[in-house]
């Protein structure tokens, strides 16, 4: 059941996509700026590489613009707005990999993650070794979620990470409850186990 913020969230999104209907380039504005940091954080999530992530993220924000009469609100924009940030981010991970497959392979090429978002922590400034461990600790997290297999990866990153309901996870990937609850539970034993092994190595 949503809740009463739910449904505020819910009026406040049907009376912008209303306005961008007739016209109001601004209320399309609006709804990039509200939802352009979280679509980006399951883009990259999903796709492990910040660059692809931006560029998936531009991408349905110019499918949502041509597609916007598909949007019939049975249920939330950012719900609607993730289904496509999900469809585009598979997309984009299965041309690299067929790219890859037709690429010599190289010892030179260094590996990426320097573009990966840096995080803010709070004010009372851990130390640069606590700083560090928590970054070697996130890229170990990040790296454990990316090695899943495309179901489980995006269930874990919908549910655990942006906090989707399951009826919510059910609209975007298009499955039944049972299996989305089934997904999460294998996704969250092997994030773990991975984790394990990668902590074990520090």
């Amino acid at each position: 059941m949503m809740s009463h913020e739910g449904d505020t969230i819910m009026e406040d999104d049907a009376a912008l996509v209303a306005s961008w209907r007739k016209g109001d380039i601004s209320s399309f504005e609006a709804l990039v700026n509200k939802y352009q940091k979280r679509m980006l954080n399951v883009a990259f999530r999903i796709t492990g590489d910040y660059e692809d992530a931006c560029e998936v993220v531009q991408d349905v924000f110019v499918a949502a613009f041509r597609k916007i009469d598909a949007f019939r609100g049975e249920s939330r924009f950012s719900t609607w707005l993730t289904s496509i940030v999900v469809n585009m981010s598979r997309n984009r991970c299965q041309q690299i990999r067929t790219k890859r497959m037709h690429e010599p392979f190289s010892l030179d090429c260094p590996s990426s993650g320097d573009d990966c978002p840096v995080h803010d922590y709070p004010s009372h400034a851990p130390s640069a070794l606590e700083r560090l461990e928590r970054k070697d600790l996130h890229e170990k997290l990040q790296g454990c979620i990316k090695s899943l297999a495309a179901e489980f990866r995006e269930t874990i990153v919908l549910r655990d990470l942006q906090d989707f309901s399951y009826d919510e996870i059910c609209t975007i990937l298009k499955v039944r409850e049972g299996t989305v609850k089934s997904r999460l539970f294998r996704a969250r034993e092997m994030v773990k186990d991975c984790l394990k092994r990668a902590v074990g190595e520090l």
